[in-house]
């Protein structure tokens, strides 16, 4: 009788961060779209905004100063405030909340890279992004007359700033994750946060007549020069002497974005936790 000699079997090598992180994030879009209530907020609340405040304000075809409808003046701020929600709120609040329940305990005992984990949350940020853009800017040129960008390239920083600004806005959501106590207490922290940034940023108001020492403030925070690069594609050229710095700034924008996306992802790789507080 021959004796069989059994070959160990090699387990096959795990996929690599990139394309873990691209299967996470479609999963993270699926799940997204499941939640009806979030889809809802998240896609309408730019869309309302406008249409009040373009409402109220630009009554009897009343304008900003240069001649700009608040429609178009307003248009901006509302596409920076809607991909703060989708991004930083969306993942602050979202992400204590998996905590809470244990899927992130649960996830952390795979062999999942925290990194891949972060590059599913970013796109699944940016596809809602681009769906909810897309939504607002058909909204505002449809109802509200809105030009939009005639050349290549003001839809050129249009991509940059809101690329950008969305991945700045996701990582540094996965940043202060770690901030609230618990899932329940996250939206009563982070709200707050999020409502200050949007009356200092030039979202609700124009941002010329803000008092100085609130535009100093909110020229520390990345709201304001995602507002600020979109007005410049949208807005004529000669509203750039509306500015604070009396031009578009755009070097300073990429600038601000870039070290917020830096500062969150230093913040988050070092405070990301899998588990409660309470469970180790």
């Amino acid at each position: 009788m021959t004796a069989t000699t059994l070959t160990p079997r090699t387990a096959a090598p795990l996929p690599g961060t990139l394309r873990l992180g691209v299967e996470r994030a479609r999963y993270e879009i699926r799940g997204f779209f499941r939640e009806r209530d979030a889809i809802i907020f998240i896609f309408a609340y730019p869309i309302i905004m406008l249409a009040i405040f373009a409402t109220v304000f630009g009554q009897d075809g009343a304008e900003v100063a240069d001649g700009v409808p608040f429609a178009q003046y307003f248009l901006p701020g509302m596409i920076a405030t809607g991909v703060l929600l989708s991004s930083f709120q969306s993942l602050a609040v979202s992400i204590p909340v998996e905590r809470d329940e244990g899927g992130l305990k649960r996830l952390g005992g795979t062999p999942l890279p925290a990194a891949a984990y972060f590059l599913g949350k970013v796109g699944q940020v940016l596809v809602v992004s681009v769906v909810q853009v897309g939504l607002l800017l058909a909204v505002a040129a449809l109802l509200f007359g809105v030009d939009m960008p005639d050349s290549a390239a003001r839809w050129g920083t249009f991509a940059w700033v809101f690329v950008l600004g969305t991945a700045a806005g996701a990582i540094c959501g996965v940043g202060f994750s770690s901030l609230p106590r618990s899932g329940r207490s996250a939206s009563a922290v982070v709200t707050p946060v999020v409502l200050v940034l949007q009356f200092i940023s030039g979202v609700f108001f124009t941002f010329y007549d803000l008092p100085s020492w609130m535009q100093q403030v909110a020229s520390v925070f990345p709201l304001k020069w995602m507002a600020q690069g979109m007005r410049s594609v949208f807005l004529p050229d000669s509203a750039a002497a509306l500015e604070v710095g009396g031009s578009w700034q755009h070097g300073a924008t990429a600038a601000v974005l870039a070290a917020w996306l830096v500062v969150g992802l230093v913040v988050g790789v070092k405070s990301f936790r899998w588990r409660r507080r309470d469970d180790g």
